[in-house]
C-alpha cells in the first residue's frame, strides 16, 4: 500500500535532492532546493576527486536568519543552482550537526576575509583545502558585496584557468589553519577565586524565567 501522503507531498515539490534522506531540520529544509546538493559524505568527496572539481560547503542551521534568506534569493533560484550544479560539487552541512567541520572551516573563511559568520560558504579543493569563502553573498551585486553568480563564475574560472594559484594559495591558508588550529599546552589549574569570579559572572547573566545567558541572539 502506497504512502499516499508522502506521494502528494513529492508531487507538491518540482525538485528533490539527497538532503530528503537528512534527518536534519536545517538539512531537510534545503531538501526541494534545484541545487545539487550532497550531505557530507564519502559520495560528494569522491564525486569531487573522480570529476576534478572544487566544492562548495556551505554550512548553517534552522534558526539562522541569513541562512533562510540566502536560500530564497540563490538556492532556489533554477540560473544559479544550474551554475552550482554545472561547476561544483554542492555540500550542505548543518553546524549544529557537525561542529568539528564549522570550526575549521569557519577559521579558514576568518583568516581570509576578517570576519566570520553563516551563513558560512568556502571553496574547497578536493581534498578539502579551503581557498576561497565568505558568508552572505547576495543574488547580484549591492552594498558593496558581489554577486553571487559573479563568485561562482571567478571560483570555477580560477580553478580551471590558475590551477597553481588555487593550489598554493589552499596550501599556504592550510599551514596557517593547522597553527591556528593546534592546542596550545595546558596551563595551571585555575585558582578558586577565578572560579568563584566566573560563576558570579555567569549567574548575573543567566535569565531564570526563561533560560539561556545574556539576551536574544
Amino acid at each position: 500500500m502506497h504512502d499516499t501522503s508522502k506521494i502528494a507531498e513529492a508531487q507538491a515539490h518540482r525538485y528533490t535532492n539527497r538532503l530528503a534522506n537528512e534527518t536534519s531540520p536545517y538539512l531537510l529544509q534545503h531538501a526541494h532546493n534545484p541545487v545539487d546538493w550532497y550531505p557530507w559524505g564519502a559520495e560528494a568527496l569522491e564525486r569531487a576527486k573522480r570529476e576534478d572539481r572544487p566544492i562548495f560547503l556551505s554550512i548553517g542551521y534552522s534558526a539562522c536568519h541569513w541562512c533562510h534568506v540566502m536560500e530564497r534569493e540563490s538556492f532556489e533560484d533554477n540560473a544559479i543552482a544550474e551554475q552550482m550544479n554545472r561547476d561544483f560539487v554542492a555540500i550542505k552541512v548543518d553546524r549544529e550537526e557537525r561542529p568539528d567541520l564549522d570550526e575549521v572551516y569557519m577559521a579558514a573563511v576568518q583568516a581570509m576575509t576578517g570576519s566570520g559568520g553563516w551563513p558560512m560558504n568556502v571553496f574547497l579543493t578536493p581534498d578539502l583545502q579551503p581557498f576561497y569563502g565568505g558568508t552572505y553573498f547576495p543574488p547580484t551585486d549591492r552594498h558593496g558585496l558581489p554577486g553571487f553568480p559573479r563568485v561562482l563564475a571567478g571560483v570555477a574560472d580560477a580553478y580551471r584557468s590558475r590551477r597553481e594559484e588555487v593550489a598554493s594559495q589552499a596550501g599556504l591558508l592550510a599551514r596557517h589553519l593547522r597553527e591556528q588550529l593546534a592546542l596550545p599546552p595546558g596551563g595551571p589549574a585555575p585558582q578558586r577565586g577565578q572560579l568563584d569570579g566566573a560563576v558570579r559572572r555567569l549567574a548575573a547573566t543567566f535569565d531564570a524565567a526563561r533560560g539561556g545567558f545574556g539576551g536574544a541572539p
